[in-house]
């Protein structure tokens, strides 16, 4: 296992650059289990007898893709390409401030805590930004699978007409939801990577000398564990998200509403696709995040 304590972490500049490319590469690989995951999440309680609109997840992306295509398994995707690639960036950035308020030099050594640390205050740098993509996006992933006509024609047409409903409170409602996901879940994130990539480094190299194999897996393990103990808050904004304005006061009465209905198994809805989704997604996430790193500071090694 190697120490790498001499080694020079990212600047800024380097981070937030690298850190949208990761984004993007998550977008483009995990997009289609997300749709099914928010599908999964909000789907109508049944009433008594009657069966749920998904068994489950293959049967969700089979139903999705019988229906609508592929393309149905896309849907909603521009939102959180546009906001989940600067979300990444914003997120990459904030983990290297966290890192930085924590170190006297720039190769000063962190502990996997410290790391752990540094999430957290990356998730907050990306609930600001998460936030109003998100809702955008669960938005438009639901809208198909129900029967009444569709109000929203894409992105950017949704988006408007939350503004022009809501005002800005409505687009970015699920703040404090998306604050209880992301801080833990950050803090697993880049705790497992950085612990799992320490673990994988040989002693006679350095993590630049890494091939891919060790990044994608440490990457998709991140995605796990952060998914791990993301998933029950990720249901509670997700519901909070598409409902009508008016039905809950803010989050508790979503946890309440879901405790008398469903139960705790409600909180766990959608995790097989988030599982499945973590690993691949995560994996590319971190792969375009090294490798970008590695064109940077070939590109720009003085910055």
């Amino acid at each position: 296992m190697a120490d790498n304590t001499d080694v020079k972490e990212p600047s800024s500049f380097k981070n937030f650059i690298a850190g949208g490319v990761g984004g993007a590469c998550v977008v483009i690989v995990g997009h289609p289990l997300d749709t099914i995951k928010v599908r999964l999440q909000t789907q109508p309680t049944p009433k008594p007898g009657d069966p749920p609109l998904f068994k489950g997840t293959f049967d969700c992306a089979a139903r999705t893709v019988r229906n609508e295509g592929f393309r149905g398994l896309y849907r909603g995707m521009l939102a959180p390409l546009l906001g989940v690639t600067p979300m990444f960036a914003v997120c990459f950035f904030g983990y290297g401030i966290g890192k930085k308020m924590q170190q006297n030099k720039p190769t000063d050594h962190l502990t996997i805590l410290q790391h752990c640390n540094a999430g957290m205050v990356a998730g907050v740098f990306t609930t600001f930004i998460m936030t109003p993509g998100e809702r955008v996006k669960c938005l438009l992933q639901i809208q198909q699978s129900q029967k009444s006509e569709a109000k929203y024609t894409g992105s950017i047409d949704c988006a408007k007409k939350l503004l022009r409903e809501g005002g800005i409170r409505s687009l970015y409602r699920g703040t404090m939801a998306t604050f209880l996901r992301d801080i833990p879940g950050s803090a697993a994130y880049f705790g497992t990577y950085e612990g799992l990539l320490r673990t994988l480094t040989p002693a006679n190299k350095s993590r630049d000398q890494l091939s891919p194999i060790p990044i994608l897996f440490a990457g998709g393990m991140a995605g796990v564990n952060n998914w791990i103990i993301a998933i029950g808050p990720d249901v509670l904004k997700s519901r909070f998200q598409i409902a009508p304005d008016g039905k809950y006061n803010g989050i508790r009465d979503v946890y309440k509403e879901l405790m008398r209905t469903e139960g705790i198994s409600a909180f766990s809805k959608g995790f097989g696709p988030a599982m499945i989704r973590a690993f691949p997604a995560n994996a590319a996430c971190f792969l375009g995040f090294e490798v970008s790193v590695r064109v940077l500071n070939w590109l720009l090694p003085n910055m």
